[in-house]
């Protein structure tokens, strides 16, 4: 049996997320000092800029640090298409449940991830990739959260939150195999 690994021209290493061969004319930069998160085009305009959450215990890509991972990425998976604004989920499915303050109230220190869901994979072998520094492993998302949380504060267990209104409009502009670039 041969095995045959196609490495995309972007960034000489495989994403694993589908044909390797389409070409996304976008990628997504999230900026940890700014806790601003934009989308750029091919001609690296930014088509698109939203004010997020990153983790409250700063930049890091150690598993059960709770940190966010720094360096490329890519969006390995899309959670959530035509589910309600506020849906809740919990390892990755929808719980059955709408978020309101009432059920914030019943479980006040749940991590709330609502709405969508894009899960980040790791492109840099050592460094956000395999191993203890896995960024798909440690389960690191874009995601909704609640309306009154917070945004331009690190405040999250390492993910990027945002309002829901506006990871339903990232969601749709962004397909599977989108670059993120995360930094401080």
């Amino acid at each position: 049996m041969i095995r045959v690994t196609i490495i995309p021209a972007w960034c000489g290493i495989p994403t694993g997320t589908g044909p390797e061969e389409q070409t996304i004319h976008m990628q997504i930069e999230v900026d940890i000092d700014s806790q601003i998160l934009r989308v750029r085009d091919a001609d690296d305009r930014i088509v698109s800029e939203y004010r997020v959450s990153t983790a409250r215990n700063g930049a890091g890509e150690l598993l059960d640090s709770e940190q966010t991972p720094r360096g490329w990425h890519v969006v390995r998976a899309r959670i959530g298409a035509g589910q309600p604004l506020n849906t809740v989920f919990r390892g990755r499915r929808p719980t059955g449940e709408i978020y309101s303050a009432t059920l914030r109230e019943a479980q006040p220190d749940r991590d709330w991830i609502l709405t969508r869901i894009l899960w980040l994979s790791g492109l840099e072998p050592g460094k956000n990739r395999l191993g203890k520094v896995d960024t798909m492993r440690r389960y690191i998302y874009i995601h909704g959260c609640p309306d009154e949380d917070e945004l331009g504060v690190p405040a999250s267990h390492g993910c990027i939150k945002m309002r829901n209104q506006d990871v339903i409009e990232l969601f749709d502009q962004v397909p599977t195999g989108t670059r993120v670039f995360i930094h401080e």
